[in-house]
């Protein structure tokens, strides 16, 4: 079977995109994934997109009910299945419970086995974090996606993923302004109102 992928044109295409991918040299302060089998460089954040960081994340550690680490730009190495080679994305932030210590050691590209929630600010290209990423993080089995779309002026969080359809099966969606209840382990009420 080994064989039989290595022949495989479209794998060996992707091999070498993935090898390209883990030499690129990218400029300071721009951040470089593997999405999907496309190769995607983000330059860095603005500060409003930076501003909604810092309020999401100090919710996170003022309010849960469990501790949660949190880590902005960490690389996750997530399952695409088949044949192909994982995705190496980096969340915008990254939460798991402090007693994991998840972080600690963790490799530049780590599993996201243990994360309870990632999440994403949109900047120039949204349909990245509305589509590709999503469905990454579902089929990596994330228990919670947070998406805060600056340019739909809403917050959505997705939970209950599906690997196998890689996509999750429920959602909430509110306006900037409105409450976003945030279940176990988080437990509390993120505020969106200074997201606008």
């Amino acid at each position: 079977m080994a064989a039989d992928m290595e022949r495989d044109p479209r794998y060996a295409e992707e091999q070498a995109l993935l090898q390209g991918f883990l030499e690129l040299g990218t400029p300071e302060g721009y951040r470089a994934e593997f999405i999907e089998g496309e190769i995607v460089v983000s330059p860095p954040p603005s500060g409003d997109h930076e501003s909604i960081f810092s309020l999401i994340t100090k919710q996170v550690i003022r309010k849960s009910a469990v501790d949660m680490d949190v880590s902005g730009n960490k690389g996750l190495e997530l399952p695409r299945g088949g044949r192909c080679s994982n995705n190496l994305l980096i969340p915008d932030g990254v939460f798991a419970p402090t007693e994991l210590k998840l972080f600690q050691r963790a490799e530049p590209w780590m599993p996201a086995e243990g994360v309870a929630m990632v999440f994403e600010v949109t900047s120039g290209r949204p349909d990245r974090d509305r589509g590709g990423k999503r469905h990454c993080y579902a089929k990596a089995e994330i228990p919670l996606y947070l998406l805060v779309d600056r340019s739909a002026q809403a917050v959505t969080l997705f939970s209950t993923p599906d690997r196998a359809a890689g996509d999750y099966r429920e959602d909430v969606r509110v306006v900037f302004g409105k409450p976003v209840e945030l279940p176990e382990p988080f437990s509390f009420t993120l505020e969106t109102g200074e997201f606008a």
